[in-house]
């Protein structure tokens, strides 16, 4: 469905602008390329003994005297808001680097070693496409999300839950998963991608929060890749039900929920979406300002998923967009009616 890799674009000085108002622009150590230089580095084994994409990578000393100390301040720059002082408890114990997807992206591991808790987050390039695809899920979804840029150099935080696959592969077929649950939540989360237009929701680019509750288990569905926001031309990338590692979920949906649960679950998540939208009407209008006036996506591909979304819709309102930004901020406003 995504035939090549994405082109990367820079970020324009309006979002740039846009960012430090909002505070997510941070006078931060820009370590990316810094990270990069590693000299060593070996498969990174899961807890179950299975190589996974992820590799552990090695520093030469004279490299990890100055990079140690820059990591341990961008946590305390993401969690605390500022450069705490006092953070000789933590320790950064493993970096490990993917060597995929558009973001090409390093994990950072953090243990406090008061207590050997620890943490992680993610160090990225910056992309336009990204840094929007995290506003509009701050701004529309039910998740927060915590990012700082500087420079070229993207800081996500860790957002936890079981990996979508992995839920796939081992939760789906047990006895005590609440059927009925998961699909509505699958639903919800695939009309709300589909509705800003966030691309790419394979079952290796959301993660499955699971929080016990007094009666029944309750599931949210969170994406955590943002690289395929407001790209693509075909319109299928944007439903996560058309990707097959996610054919299990989907036909569940369709076994254990009629068409008029799925209309109502559908309709619950355009009126939450709206509700947010008009709670933070000011930021989403700056927001999709700019974005209407970037260029995030080639021509070709705006004009292509302008007639797939006509065609979606059965209109013709789309044909006049000449940006991904004009098609989001249009699309969005008529599925939400804002």
């Amino acid at each position: 469905m995504i035939a090549r890799q994405k082109i990367r674009y820079a970020i324009s000085p309006s979002l740039r602008q846009y960012l430090y108002h909002y505070d997510r622009q941070r006078d931060i150590p820009n370590v990316y390329d810094e990270l990069r230089r590693f000299s060593g580095a070996v498969p990174y084994e899961d807890p179950s003994g299975r190589e996974t994409l992820w590799l552990s990578v090695m520093y030469p000393q004279e490299i990890l005297a100055t990079l140690l100390p820059r990591l341990t301040q961008i946590y305390t720059e993401l969690k605390l808001g500022y450069d705490g002082t006092q953070h000789e408890h933590l320790k950064v114990d493993r970096v490990d680097f993917g060597d995929f997807g558009n973001s090409k992206p390093f994990r950072i591991r953090i243990t406090n070693l008061f207590n050997d808790n620890s943490d992680y987050y993610y160090v990225k390039q910056v992309d336009s496409s990204r840094i929007y695809g995290l506003e509009l899920e701050h701004i529309l979804s039910p998740n927060r999300i915590n990012y700082l840029i500087s420079g070229n150099t993207l800081i996500e935080e860790h957002i936890a839950g079981v990996p979508g696959d992995v839920f796939l592969s081992k939760n789906l077929k047990q006895k005590e998963l609440n059927k009925v649950r998961i699909a509505k939540e699958f639903t919800k989360f695939t009309e709300r991608s589909f509705i800003r237009l966030l691309g790419d929701m394979r079952s290796v680019n959301y993660v499955i929060e699971v929080t016990p509750d007094f009666e029944e288990v309750q599931y949210r569905v969170r994406a955590i890749d943002f690289d395929q926001q407001s790209y693509e031309g075909n319109g299928n990338v944007y439903l996560a039900f058309r990707f097959r590692s996610n054919r299990e979920v989907t036909r569940l949906a369709f076994e254990v929920l009629n068409r008029k649960s799925i209309d109502q679950y559908v309709a619950e998540e355009h009126s939450q979406m709206a509700r947010r939208a008009k709670v933070e009407s000011g930021r989403l209008r700056a927001l999709l300002g700019i974005m209407r006036r970037d260029d995030i996506a080639p021509l070709a591909h705006v004009q292509t998923l302008a007639r797939e979304l006509d065609r979606m819709h059965g209109t013709r309102i789309f044909g006049d967009c000449h940006s991904m930004g004009e098609l989001t901020a249009l699309h969005i406003s008529e599925l939400l009616g804002i």
